[in-house]
């Protein structure tokens, strides 16, 4: 059985929208976790989720995410709307203790 192609365009229904969220999130998580394995590789990965809730990986002990976040969230808040700029940075000083 073939699956048909996935139109790219927001899910309106919000219920749908945060299960397709978790299990794509997974998924990226898995992937980068074999990424690492297979190749050998160092991967750091970071993914907010709408609500600005953090999710992280790191493949290498030399890797710290909380040091990625910390490098990357200026980058990133400068493309987004303030509101959503407050809850990353809000996430980003819990999981580092500085808040």
């Amino acid at each position: 059985m073939v699956r048909g192609k996935t139109q790219m365009k927001r899910i309106e229904n919000p219920t749908s929208r945060q299960v397709t969220f978790s299990k794509r999130r997974n998924g990226l998580l898995k992937k980068a976790f074999e990424l690492s394995v297979l190749c050998d590789a160092e991967v750091a990965l970071i993914v907010f989720s709408p609500r600005g809730k953090l999710y992280e990986f790191a493949s290498a002990r030399k890797i710290r995410p909380e040091k990625t976040a910390k490098t990357i969230f200026p980058r990133v808040a400068i493309e987004l709307p303030s509101k959503q700029s407050h809850y990353f940075h809000k996430e980003i000083s819990c999981e580092t203790g500085k808040y």
